[in-house]
């Protein structure tokens, strides 16, 4: 059953390099020949679309991880937060609002919020670039295989992969082939899990597969202090998707794919449970606010490929839209706390709430790729290629902060006049659109200098664009004297060119075994920082070269690694290994400005990144199964640079008796000499989202009983320690470990179809903080959030 597993993803993705498919498929079938007729258990291949080619995994010269449908369903993996523990070095950490912090190695994103910021780790499905990571949670429908690469991707997927990518491969029509699955499952706070797929092939040249799903369950946590309703329900899930695919091969040489994703979540806001709360019920909240999580994604791609005869022609195009509607209690707090809390620092200035009423981003992208690649027959393999990327976001945020009302404004129109009540309780705001464009050109190639020596080498040429429109306001008041009270005007433009680029070298010691050597530099590209560019930072106002530039800098990486590949014991045992280090410059971080309610991002001068990581697979029999990773990891900053810590700003701000924003208004120079004085050196502290010991440990067992087949398996996922930020700031950055243990059992009755199964995730109900927070906006409050209680699911299913 596994070896056949391996085999159909390698037929899954034959369109793309069907001779290099073809061979895996057929090298599949002889070891599962072979372990027949001696009763073991080999390890079947799994073909990998790294690097734009398709591979198998063993014989890829980089770390790179493949989660099969099949260990997504058996851990309850819904969305891209649940891969945590399951690939080593991988980190998602939840952030304000609908955003995915998404981290490979300690390597990703620390610039929340900033529409302009490209991620540390880029997110594909099916090769096609997501541009924004809200839209990550929409990605797991019809998944065949997960790809997560490890390290900077400089040469195939460029700007935005320094830390690495994540590709979400979803199952193909395939023609000439009826088939089918129904799956639903139900389980405790409510759960229903229910997802449906059809592949209905039209003749032999042209296939349908259409899939749908839906996810939902009642709040793992409740919010106790929201007028009318004491057990709001925070954590829920309400959602649904679907996709469409058309699949036409008229003939070997030509493949044209039309496909479209479709997702909509409609759920209230996520738990973040601020750490002053004094209930200590980690799924209970003392907050006082209804937020909510609106997100509507769609995706349409298409991928046409022709054989050209010794090498393939590939075209790749995107449209894709993403709609988010988000609020949520900035404070964390009820009002009274709220108001203990703030009236604390300074009697007299304390305030009631700090809410965020809304959140809202449309953002609209289109893409294109263009790139030929050999059909990877003979001793030099090769790709070139080219990517032209457009896409186009605005933003509109709301923020209330006072000590009068009931906390529960809406969201001003954009179109409220500059002088309407409601203005003057506006915290802060802001009305932008911001338009990225981007073209790349990339070319490859392997040549075998020896039967076992391979050396790779690739170049890419990035180039980015920015430029937009924008206008915020902070403290209630307006800067217009007619007309409404948001004005985006055109602001600095930025652009930015690199070359980035790969070469490795790789030994086959065996047949099952290899070792390889690379040295990649990854490039993530600057930008904008809106508020900024309008003139509101102590950069443009005093002239502090420390303050938040208008753009800010790309960040880039250079990595070098080692690894090694191996099959022993008949192909039984599985065992990778790798070793790496990093030199990491301009890291882009979320600067804090002297003025109050400046932010955006800043660039940390220098850091490095060393670390080692194994993955273990090993068939002891072919009943029992061992599967195992570890990643271990240590990284700092390693130069000079004063970054300013919010909550350090805000208490020398109060010392100083400038608390609260009319403190700080009314002594605008003064306060802001003295928020500056809190700079604090980062030389030395450890980067970020890296826990320093980080893996998993699986062991199943497959066998006969009766008439049909059972399955079960248990899981052991362990997360070390880290900081939350750059900061090092005791508690409010220190997000602590924790350990998770799962239970999958399942029966498939004989050649019925039909299975049942019963899956139970986080067994002990352990209260793991996936992320601490701290919000840099507004209040600054330190939250948590925590990984989902214990869940236990029934599941019946029907594949033919």
């Amino acid at each position: 059953m596994k070896i056949a597993t391996g085999v159909s993803v390698a037929a899954l993705l034959a369109a793309s390099c069907p001779a290099q498919a073809r061979a895996d498929e057929a090298a599949a079938d002889a070891a599962a020949a072979d372990a027949a007729a001696e009763g073991s258990a080999p390890i079947g291949e799994i073909v990998v679309s790294a690097e734009r080619t398709n591979v198998t995994l063993q014989k890829a010269s980089l770390s790179v991880t493949a989660v099969t449908s099949d260990t997504l369903e058996k851990a309850n993996i819904t969305e891209v937060t649940g891969l945590n523990g399951s690939v080593p070095g991988l980190v998602v950490a939840k952030s304000g609002g609908g955003e995915r912090m998404i981290s490979i190695r300690g390597i990703g994103s620390e610039t929340p919020e900033n529409p302009s910021a490209q991620p540390g780790v880029s997110f594909h499905i099916d090769g096609v670039y997501i541009f924004n990571s809200i839209a990550a949670n929409a990605a797991f429908i019809d998944v065949a295989q997960v790809e997560v690469l490890r390290g900077p991707q400089g040469t195939m997927y460029g700007q935005g992969s320094t830390g690495g990518t994540i590709n979400v491969v979803s199952r193909q029509p395939e023609p000439g082939v009826l088939s089918g699955s129904a799956n639903v499952g139900y389980g405790n706070y409510d759960l229903l899990k229910a997802d449906a797929a059809l592949n209905v092939p039209l003749g032999d040249t042209l296939a349908v597969r259409a899939a749908v799903q839906r996810y939902r369950h009642d709040g793992y946590a409740k919010a106790t202090d929201v007028a009318e309703d004491p057990d709001y329900e925070l954590d829920d899930a309400d959602e649904w998707g679907g996709k469409l695919a058309v699949k036409w091969q008229p003939n070997d040489r030509v493949s044209v794919l039309l496909s479209t994703i479709q997702y909509e979540g409609d759920n209230h806001a996520a738990a973040q449970k601020n750490i002053l709360d004094p209930n200590p019920d980690p799924r209970e909240l003392t907050q006082d606010f209804p937020g909510q999580t609106y997100i509507r994604t769609k995706l349409y791609y298409g991928v046409v490929r022709f054989d050209l005869g010794g090498a393939t022609f590939s075209s790749i195009t995107s449209y894709q839209k993403l709609h988010s509607r988000l609020s949520w209690d900035s404070d964390g707090l009820n009002r009274d706390l709220f108001f203990a809390v703030t009236d604390a620092i300074q009697p007299g200035t304390g305030v009631r709430y700090d809410h965020t009423a809304l959140w809202e981003q449309r953002t609209t992208s289109w893409t294109q790729e263009y790139n030929i690649a050999s059909d990877n027959e003979g001793p030099f393999r090769w790709i070139v290629g080219g990517v032209y990327l457009r896409s186009q976001n605005r933003n509109y945020i709301n923020e209330y902060r006072s000590d009068e009302g009931d906390g529960l404004d809406p969201a001003l129109p954009t179109d409220t006049p500059y002088n309407a009540p409601g203005v003057d309780a506006i915290t802060y705001a802001e009305l932008s659109g911001l338009v990225r464009e981007a073209w790349a050109g990339y070319a490859q190639g392997s040549y075998e200098l020896t039967d076992s020596l391979t050396v790779t080498a690739g170049l890419r040429y990035n180039h980015d664009k920015y430029g937009g429109a924008s206008d915020s306001m902070s403290g209630g008041t307006s800067g217009n004297t007619s007309g409404a009270y948001l004005q985006p005007m055109p602001g600095l433009g930025t652009s930015t060119g690199r070359v980035t680029g790969k070469f490795a070298l790789d030994y086959d010691l065996s047949p099952e075994n290899m070792v390889y050597a690379s040295f990649t530099r990854g490039f993530k590209p600057g930008g904008i920082n809106s508020s900024a560019a309008q003139g509101n930072s102590s950069f443009t106002v005093f002239g502090w070269d420390s303050g938040v530039k208008p753009a800010y800098k790309p960040e880039t990486l250079d990595s070098i690694e080692i690894g090694s590949k191996n099959r022993f014991l008949g192909n039984t045992l599985q065992i990778n290994a790798s070793a790496f280090y990093y030199f990491y410059k301009d890291l882009q971080y979320l600067e804090e400005d002297a003025i109050l309610f400046t932010e955006g991002i800043g660039n940390a001068p220098k850091a490095e990144v060393y670390g080692a990581e194994f993955e273990m697979d090993w068939r002891a029999t072919s009943q029992l199964r061992f599967e195992g990773s570890l990643s271990l990891l240590h990284g700092e900053f390693t130069s000079d640079y004063y970054a300013l810590d919010s909550t350090s700003a805000d208490a020398a701000q109060a010392a100083a008796g400038y608390a609260g924003v009319g403190g700080f208004y009314s002594n605008f120079y003064m306060a802001s000499l003295v928020r500056e004085a809190a700079r604090r050196n980062i030389n030395g502290n450890k980067i970020p989202k890296m826990p320093a010991v980080q893996g998993s440990a699986a062991v199943s067992w497959t066998g006969e009983v009766g008439p049909g087949e059972f399955t079960a398996r248990a899981q052991y996922i362990y997360r070390g320690k880290f900081n939350s930020r750059l900061f090092d700031s005791g508690a409010q950055d220190h997000t602590p470990d924790y350990s998770q243990v799962n239970l999958f059992a399942s029966y498939a009755f004989g050649d019925s179809g039909i299975s049942a199964s019963v899956t139970v995730t986080n067994v002990f109900d352990e209260e793991g903080i996936n992320s601490r927070f701290t919000d840099p906006y507004g209040s600054g409050q330190i939250s948590d959030t925590y990984i989902p209680p214990r869940q236990a699911i029934f599941s019946l299913g029907y594949t033919f």
